[in-house]
């Protein structure tokens, strides 16, 4: 699958996202939400283990934020950059407000896989694709360019957790 320099750059912004949740102590995952004119509107990244509320991923954010803030064809034209493939709830708040494209650097499989080989215990919530969650929505990923940066810094999570 091919992506665009437009896509890789929302991308690495997402992944720098990561780095700086796994710097504060949280989950290495972050995203980016960009509009149809390629602007950035929101970025934010994990921050389950710094608030203590395991609900606060970034695509959750994002979903919350849109919701308030764009029209509905605002949603449905924007796209969501993220570092890894959304879990269950964040698919399921990204198709209940309407948003767009979902273009995703690690799958939920490959992360999974990861730290189950690194000894990591079991999410509490199954690593479902986001087709499976939400079958309607325009899903793009893994991002083979961007998938080591990712799954090092699964690494040091699981590490340091």
């Amino acid at each position: 699958m091919g992506f665009s320099e437009t896509d890789l750059v929302h991308l690495r912004r997402a992944v720098e996202l990561a780095r700086e949740a796994a710097d504060g102590g949280d989950g290495p995952f972050g995203s980016v939400l960009v509009d149809a004119a390629g602007v950035e509107r929101f970025a934010g990244r994990n921050r389950e283990a710094s608030t203590g509320d395991p609900t606060r991923h970034p695509e959750f954010e994002i979903a919350r934020w849109a919701v308030t803030h764009l029209a509905p064809a605002e949603r449905a034209a924007a796209t969501v950059y993220t570092s890894g493939e959304h879990c269950p709830m964040c698919s399921a708040a990204h198709a209940w407000v309407g948003l767009g494209r979902i273009v995703y650097v690690a799958s939920s499989a490959q992360i999974a896989a990861w730290r189950g080989a690194m000894g990591a215990p079991a999410s509490p919530v199954a690593a479902l694709p986001i087709a499976e969650v939400a079958p309607g929505l325009d899903v793009e990923g893994p991002v083979d360019e961007l998938v080591d940066e990712v799954r090092l810094l699964i690494r040091r999570a699981v590490s340091t957790g």
